[in-house]
């Protein structure tokens, strides 16, 4: 019954010696000729994410020595991060079917199953794709850092975190916002290269205009000079004269720009002198009740 079984198993065209011998020189060609082919895929593939990893390492040192310590040193290494991720896969993916076509497997169906998978999770995750890709050219353009004041999405704040899916703003009352770079169209960042503080002085209709001018054109002066503010105002203090006049009284204005989120120190010292040097030269106010008002910063 056995013997009956193994007849029937192996055909009598096998030849057993001479498939042992077949699939012996198959594997001495495999070795001679494929193996080193393969061998030499690998070995480029990781001698150029060596490459790349170092070169990446290294454009993110040059970038970071260039910018105040901390300063945009996070989504630096985001961005770097990313950019080595997507160049690996890359090395790696060319290299997987350099080595399947080798092997003598056929391509064409497994890059369009590769190509329906792709297409249905690019379905399935449309909005992950969009936050990922706004996050990215968020970093690459340099849109706002972490420390800015902006206003995104119909919520201001001051960027604590920040990276490929999502950013975190914190606002004037505590609490984090957490918006996703999708919801992200239009950007407003307040604290971009320097801000401009716009101050409107109101005095009474009688007094001299010559006069306010002086003394705020001699206001601005000191405090343009004074050590203490001299490196947080980035030009001198304008004051282009009358605003307003209406109902008895005259709003004079002043104009200063100064570094990032240093407007507001600033604004308040300068409201202080202004309000002295009335005090001593006795300049009369509109009426009781009346304050200074400052006009919504704009930045540069």
């Amino acid at each position: 019954m056995n013997r009956m079984l193994l007849h029937l198993a192996m055909p009598e065209s096998w030849n057993l010696p001479a498939l042992l011998r077949d699939w012996r020189e198959d594997t001495m060609v495999f070795l001679r000729h494929d193996v080193p082919k393969i061998l030499v895929v690998v070995i480029v593939s990781l001698v150029l994410i060596r490459v790349l990893r170092a070169l990446t390492a290294k454009i993110v040192a040059l970038h970071i020595r260039k910018v105040p310590p901390g300063f945009r040193a996070q989504q630096v290494r985001t961005l770097a991060t990313v950019t080595s991720s997507v160049g690996i896969f890359v090395i790696i993916f060319v290299a997987g079917l350099e080595i399947l076509s080798l092997l003598g497997i056929n391509l064409g169906p497994l890059l369009a199953s590769a190509g329906i998978a792709g297409l249905a999770i690019g379905f399935g995750a449309q909005t992950l794709v969009k936050d990922v890709i706004n996050g990215f050219f968020i970093l690459l353009e340099n849109q706002y850092d972490i420390g800015d004041n902006i206003r995104v999405a119909g919520v201001k704040g001051t960027v604590e975190a920040m990276n490929m899916r999502s950013t975190v703003l914190r606002d004037e009352d505590g609490t984090v916002h957490i918006i996703p770079n999708s919801e992200i169209k239009i950007v407003s960042n307040a604290t971009r290269d320097w801000s401009q503080l716009t101050l409107r002085v109101t005095v009474a209709y009688s007094e001299p205009s010559e006069r306010i001018v002086k003394l705020l054109q001699e206001v601005g002066e000191e405090l343009r000079h004074d050590p203490a503010y001299a490196d947080d105002i980035v030009s001198d203090i304008e004051v282009p004269g009358i605003d307003r006049v209406a109902n008895g009284e005259v709003e004079y204005l002043i104009q200063v720009k100064t570094r990032p989120n240093q407007q507001y120190r600033v604004s308040r010292e300068l409201r202080r002198r202004i309000k002295e040097c009335f005090q001593r030269n006795n300049v009369q106010t509109a009426g009781p009740g009346r304050v200074y008002v400052m006009d919504q910063s704009s930045t540069g």
